[in-house]
């Protein structure tokens, strides 16, 4: 008698038979149900999320932000400037040499306004200033020698001294002397000042797309020596007077002069390089940039001496200078039609569009009176066995459909049923009962399908539908 073939372990073959139907459904397409609902009030709501997220796509998206380009921010820019103008104050005649600081003209510069000179210091001892914390004093013991006050003059003796003016005292220092608030004579050359002209060459470059422009139009016969800047018939002439700008920030220019200040000059390129380019022009804004509602913050001043000798000692004149510092930034963005960006926004648009679905179904299944019907007629529910007949893989398999056929046969008609069990008892002990097919998805008349045990019978591949 031959030996039996041994039988592969159940729980191997169900295994199998699991990757081969996990395999299967790979391949397979699923499409999702479609279900008209015929309320007009949810379709005015659905057509109007639509249209806001069509609106906003095609508006904002395409049209104001010009999304279908590829874009470059920053470009790469250099600028030049270039002060003119003379100015009288009460005791000279001031030119460009000598109230421009710095006089090699980059991008931030000063123009002198107003000082205040302390001429002829020299090296030796005098009274600290007032101003200083401690410095005033009664007698040498409440002066400390050898004591230096970082924001002092100088370096302490111990001796008690006079003050310039006045009956008051301070502390004896050694620096150069006499300090500035001792003997500072102020000088105001803002009286021409509105009058000078700043010359403002900048060039731009976008690496990007390989794209250069300058601000100064190329014309002949003298054209820069003799126009000022305007924004309609010389935009291209960028020669400003000073004045101009202070009145375009919206300032007092007699005040700013006093006072000192900050102001912007804000040169933006912002180039559409789907069009010429002669569309790609510079736009001028000019503001302050010193908070000056701030006390503490507001103005702007600074501090440069002048050296000589008299007699052969090293004299200086101290100059503390108020004027108006002027600030060229340069910032722009380019754009050009690229294909990727375009794809790019046209997805999200057509994706952002369901969002009016996904709505729409909220309202649907949560508000309306008939939720649960929607319900029944959107989803399908999947029967899963009562009671486990096996290891949790022939289970699955039962579950997506791919379990073998039962041992015995399934009768569509529950009453063929009853037919075939009176044929015989021995046959119906022998043969169980069949069981009923199973059922397709519920009609589109049911509302509450019949439940059996903890599930619905649909159909047997309708887990994938899910």
């Amino acid at each position: 008698m031959a030996a039996a073939e041994p039988k592969p372990p159940t729980g191997a073959a169900a295994a199998r038979r699991l990757a081969r139907s996990c395999w299967s459904a790979f391949w397979d397409y699923e499409t999702p149900k479609v279900i008209v609902v015929k309320n007009r009030r949810l379709g005015i709501v659905y057509r109007a999320v639509q249209l806001l997220i069509l609106l906003y796509f095609v508006w904002y998206v395409f049209i104001v932000q010009k999304s279908y380009q590829d874009s470059e921010t920053g470009p790469e820019s250099s600028v030049i400037t270039k002060v003119k103008g003379i100015t009288l104050s009460e005791h000279k005649v001031w030119d460009v040499e000598e109230y421009v600081k710095p006089p090699e003209g980059g991008s931030v510069f000063s123009i002198i306004t107003r000082i205040e000179v302390t001429p002829f210091q020299t090296l030796g001892t005098c009274a600290e200033s007032m101003r200083v914390s401690n410095a005033t004093c009664d007698s040498d013991e409440d002066c400390v020698a050898g004591q230096l006050d970082m924001l002092g003059n100088g370096l302490r003796t111990g001796r008690c001294v006079p003050y310039y003016h006045g009956s008051s005292k301070t502390c004896e220092v050694s620096a150069w002397c006499p300090v500035e608030d001792g003997a500072s004579v102020s000088q105001f050359l803002g009286t021409m000042a509105p009058n000078f002209t700043i010359l403002i060459k900048n060039s731009i470059h976008y690496p990007k797309f390989q794209f250069s422009k300058g601000n100064i139009e190329n014309r002949k016969g003298g054209y820069l020596k003799h126009c000022t800047f305007h924004e309609v018939s010389d935009l291209y002439c960028p020669i400003f007077k000073l004045g101009y700008i202070v009145e375009q920030a919206e300032e007092n220019f007699t005040e700013l002069a006093h006072t000192g200040g900050v102001i912007g000059v804000i040169i933006n390129w912002d180039c559409d390089l789907d069009l010429s380019a002669s569309e790609c022009n510079p736009k001028y804004s000019f503001r302050r940039l010193d908070p000056k509602h701030i006390p503490a913050s507001s103005g702007y001043n600074f501090r440069f001496a002048k050296y000589y000798k008299i007699n052969g000692s090293i004299t200086r004149t101290l100059i503390k200078a108020y004027g108006i510092r002027i600030d060229v930034i340069v910032h722009g963005q380019a754009g050009k039609f690229s294909l990727i960006p375009t794809i790019i926004n046209l997805a999200t648009a057509l994706t952002s569009i369901g969002v009016g679905s996904f709505l729409c179904d909220w309202i649907l299944l949560t508000f309306m009176n008939k939720n649960k019907v929607y319900s029944h007629k959107k989803f399908d529910k999947v029967c899963t066995p009562s009671h486990s007949s096996g290891s949790w893989p022939v289970t699955l398999a039962l579950v997506l459909g791919q379990a073998p056929a039962p041992p015995y046969p399934c009768s569509p008609d529950p009453g063929q049923a009853g037919q075939l069990q009176s044929e015989g008892q021995s046959q119906a002990r022998a043969v169980p009962p069949p069981w009923p097919c199973p059922t397709s998805a519920p009609s589109e008349q049911m509302v509450d399908a019949p439940e059996r045990g903890d599930c619905v019978l649909t159909d047997a591949r309708g887990l994938a539908q899910l």
